[in-house]
């Protein structure tokens, strides 16, 4: 199993906290298409920072209803508590289109849309010429609405994974952190979730 250890952050901003290369490659996904994570945390939220680079960005999709998953886009899923299958999965594109999900699997994932309280997670899209990336919190406090109990310590553990897909994209990509074993594929997998450790 994959592991990371997440840092807390410090005035030395992302600079401090350890990239992972979202690394495994699947069907015919290019060589130089690459992905890299960094997650972290502060007093009130996980804190994400994802990138890619690739020749070509598909940016179609927009709005609350938009599957950024057929578009370039950057994913990070994580049970926030041992034990307990659940899963939350953000995806995003370039273009800020969002989807964020809950649930053990495909067959009983949600939809859950901004508004009604939804922090949108306060992220922030840079783009250039053949890459781009994204900033956001999950703030702790749109966590517990799920899983009252959470909490953030030294040591603390949960299952995680981090993705580059583009369904859509000239040509079709997919990759994954955490490599996805066993039959069908599909980045729904918490079983193949990797660990990350608060520190």
């Amino acid at each position: 199993m994959r592991t990371y250890d997440i840092l807390k952050m410090t005035d030395a901003g992302w600079e401090a906290i350890p990239t992972l290369e979202i690394d495994h490659k699947y069907f015919d996904t290019p060589e130089e298409i690459k992905a890299y994570a960094q997650i972290s945390y502060d007093d009130e939220a996980i804190l994400v920072h994802l990138s890619t680079v690739e020749r070509v960005i598909r940016a179609v999709e927009t709005g609350p209803l938009g599957s950024p998953c057929e578009d370039s886009c950057l994913e990070f899923f994580f049970c926030p508590e041992e034990g307990d299958p659940r899963y939350f999965n953000i995806e995003f594109n370039s273009n800020g289109c969002m989807y964020l999900g809950f649930g053990s699997g495909i067959a009983d994932l949600v939809r859950i849309l901004p508004g009604d309280g939804v922090d949108p997670f306060s992220y922030v899209i840079q783009k250039e010429e053949g890459r781009w990336e994204i900033t956001y919190r999950v703030p702790f406090a749109f966590i517990r609405r799920f899983f009252p109990s959470f909490s953030v310590y030294a040591g603390k553990r949960m299952r995680a994974n981090c993705y580059k897909c583009a369904d859509f994209s000239e040509p079709p990509h997919y990759r994954a952190w955490s490599p996805i074993v066993g039959e069908p594929f599909k980045f729904h997998r918490p079983e193949c979730f990797g660990e990350m450790i608060f520190n």
